[in-house]
């Protein structure tokens, strides 16, 4: 009965802060900027339709 789903591991999009570069970071992963190590990073926009 205990039907307990794993949460999909789909990358997420984050622009970096500093050099805003687009990177996709998983679950778990340190919130770093691949590209200048920044480590302030801003998620996307949804682009669903919430009514």
């Amino acid at each position: 009965m205990d039907q307990t789903k794993e949460p999909a591991k789909v990358p997420m999009t984050y622009t970096c802060g500093d050099c805003h570069h687009e990177n996709e970071i998983k679950p778990r992963d340190p919130i770093r900027c691949r590209e200048c190590g920044y480590r302030v990073m801003y998620k996307k926009r949804t682009k669903r339709c919430i009514l």
